[in-house]
């Protein structure tokens, strides 16, 4: 239920917001306004900061599928679960290029490659040096999400060229210990610090639906926000049940409820790329269009996003002519 707001805790709300630095009381208020309000709120910060038609585009690539040993509730890849998905080796360099080759010429601007790994293991740390290099020579952004990094594979990382590091802190620090136990949210923070030592950018955010509160979801972002440096991406999932994971059966997340969470993310970090990234193939094209307006301005493109469905090409192009919105062109992609 919405809470009563005086214009004045509203308004000190914002500026604190404006400021950079948030306290959860604070982002409660603004998650908790209006929702015309809010809404209006957010895409004012949005075209303040970003051209408000144009819309990044992504392309996402497992790169190793499965066997993680993270008992992660959501993950169909949790080598915890009975999910019935299979483990597999390492992709080639070849056909990584491949595959990505082929997304820039369907207008993806940024290459992510993911590995259902708990951290990299230093046998192969050569191969993705090497995948880094070959999609950067294609004229390409990069990024990979390959779980826990230390200093040294952050570094080498870095070294490689990757633009981008993936790890996402999932939901807030107190609803953490019901999602996952074989790592901690400090251990999440302490490799995303590594990744920022090491001069890459940040690209982190967190999954709803798994249960958590509306003050879970205000926490996460409050989190992210507040960090020494906001993420320069931050994408924001919808759970997929996943059949034999642990949230399975969870309720699924009320739509409005999302966009709020899309419109405070905007708020709290005006100039991140805010992502829209699993679980679009359960949302409406309103829903999407909502999600737009309150300042979402990527997606990951693709029929496949790691081992889930994902709206098509095709649908994505549909949608974006009814609403006016282009991809981003790849000299203005960050």
């Amino acid at each position: 239920m919405l809470q009563k707001i005086t214009a004045e805790e509203h308004a000190k709300a914002h500026r604190a917001a404006f400021m950079g630095h948030v306290t959860l009381a604070d982002a409660k208020i603004i998650y908790n306004s209006s929702f015309n309000d809010l809404l209006f709120r957010a895409q004012t910060v949005h075209r303040e900061n970003f051209d408000p038609n144009a819309v990044q585009i992504s392309r996402l690539l497992s790169i190793k599928t499965g066997g993680c040993a993270e008992d992660c509730g959501y993950c169909s890849q949790s080598a915890h679960a009975p999910t019935g998905l299979k483990a597999s080796k390492l992709m080639m360099v070849e056909k990584v290029v491949a595959e990505a080759r082929k997304a820039k010429a369907e207008g993806a601007t940024r290459y992510c490659m993911g590995a259902a790994w708990r951290s990299p293991k230093e046998r192969d740390m050569e191969t993705l040096v090497a995948m880094v290099g070959s999609v950067k020579a294609l004229g390409m952004e990069t990024c990979m999400t390959l779980g826990m990094l230390s200093p040294g594979q952050a570094e080498a990382l870095a070294d490689a060229g990757l633009d981008y590091y993936n790890h996402n802190i999932d939901t807030s620090e107190e609803f953490y210990p019901q999602i996952i136990t074989t790592r901690t949210f400090a251990d999440r923070l302490d490799t995303l610090a590594n990744v920022r030592e090491a001069g890459m950018k940040v690209c982190a955010g967190g999954i709803l639906g798994m249960g958590e509160t509306a003050e879970d979801r205000i926490s996460m972002l409050v989190t992210l926000a507040n960090l020494p440096a906001p993420p320069e991406s931050v994408p924001v999932n919808m759970l997929i049940p996943i059949p034999g994971s642990r949230l399975a059966n969870a309720e699924p997340v009320d739509p409005v409820e999302f966009v709020r969470t899309i419109a405070l993310a905007r708020i709290l970090m005006p100039r991140s790329h805010v992502r829209l990234s699993a679980g679009r193939t359960q949302m409406s094209d309103e829903m999407q269009a909502l999600c737009f307006f309150a300042g979402a301005n990527s997606i990951f493109a693709g029929d496949t996003l790691l081992t889930a469905d994902n709206p098509g090409e095709d649908h994505d192009a549909a949608l974006f002519r009814r609403l006016g919105l282009k991809p981003v062109e790849l000299e203005q992609a960050e």
